[in-house]
């Protein structure tokens, strides 16, 4: 056995401040199932085709069921991910203007296959209609793999920031890179106005207002039901930050047991673009209404929003809530 501070030197780490796996020699391992939901609806819904007898339009994310996770090993990256993917599309023929509706099926997204090689599976309800099955199948088959092609390189660069740490060799040579960008960054023009919408949702949870309000206001139960590591403040000014970093802001407002206000954004926003949500604790006979308005939200991430509302935030809170009444 070595001797103390005889022993291999990428085991070593007291030598950085923090004790963070130096040299990236140990395991770690970050989960990306959070992100990855968001990210997978951001990519797939809105994705549109057309030619000149129909027009085709990816509406909703109906089901997304599986895993992904990022681990770092000697400075490697290992990536795990596993989907079944069910999206909700719709059509209208141009001559006629009859609407049709389907679904697409992605049964295995997996580090085993290519993207290429993904299955995708188009149908529609019965009738008339085929001409725009056939353009989901073709065309639309095409952008979904172009889709999760997307996805896959956000999991890979993305999601992946500071998981493999600087060593002693390279730290210079990073921070000379990173002052050439910082000098070849151009900044937004000043002024320019970004489309946005605004947002109301409602939803039922079978529990006090008191307990619903402090599962958006205490560390330990954001952070069950997110199932991520959080920072928070609740109180007037304090910041937050939610689902390893992707969603950040600060509390404008609270009035306990009865309101939230923040600013709130998520890290694919335009740079320090922020929307203002505002949750109402309604009380009702055995229930708590929550009211949710939002302000603010980019047009473009309207879809991703609602998602990480219902799936992210009011599901996952209902399931903490039921879990929690079995374990009571």
């Amino acid at each position: 056995m070595a001797k103390w501070g005889q022993g291999d030197p990428r085991w070593i780490v007291e030598e950085r401040e923090d004790g963070t796996n130096v040299n990236n020699w140990h395991w770690t391992e970050r989960d990306a199932t959070s992100w990855s939901k968001g990210k997978l609806c951001e990519f797939l819904v809105g994705i549109v085709v057309e030619n000149e007898a129909g027009r085709c339009q990816i509406s909703e994310l109906k089901q997304v069921e599986g895993e992904a996770s990022c681990s770092s090993r000697k400075g490697k990256l290992i990536f795990f991910y596993e989907w079944n993917i069910k999206l909700g599309w719709k059509g209208v023929m141009k001559e006629s203007g009859a609407k049709h509706k389907g679904l697409i099926e992605i049964p295995n997204l997996s580090e085993e296959n290519e993207v290429d090689d993904t299955e995708v599976n188009v149908s529609k309800k019965k009738g008339d209609g085929d001409i725009l099955k056939d353009l989901m199948k073709t065309a639309g088959t095409a952008k979904v793999r172009e889709a999760l092609g997307d996805y896959l390189k956000a999991l890979k660069t993305e999601f992946t920031i500071g998981m493999i740490l600087p060593t002693k060799a390279t730290a210079a040579q990073e921070l000379t890179i990173k002052r050439k960008l910082s000098e070849n960054t151009l900044q937004a023009p000043l002024g320019v106005r970004i489309p946005t919408v605004a947002l109301h949702m409602t939803e039922l949870f079978d529990t006090a207002a008191e307990r619903l309000y402090s599962i958006f206001t205490v560390k330990e139960l954001v952070q069950k039901f997110s199932k991520s590591p959080a920072t928070l403040e609740a109180e007037k000014g304090g910041k937050f930050q939610m689902f390893d970093g992707n969603v950040t802001g600060e509390y404008i407002e609270l009035i306990t047991n009865e309101k939230i206000v923040m600013k709130w954004r998520c890290r694919n926003w335009p740079e320090e673009h922020y929307a203002t949500v505002v949750l109402n604790f309604v009380p009702t006979p055995g229930q708590t209404e929550l009211q949710l308005d939002c302000k603010g939200v980019p047009v473009c991430k309207e879809e991703n929003m609602k998602f990480c509302w219902q799936k992210q935030h009011f599901e996952e809170i209902k399931g903490l809530l039921q879990l929690t009444t079995l374990n009571g």
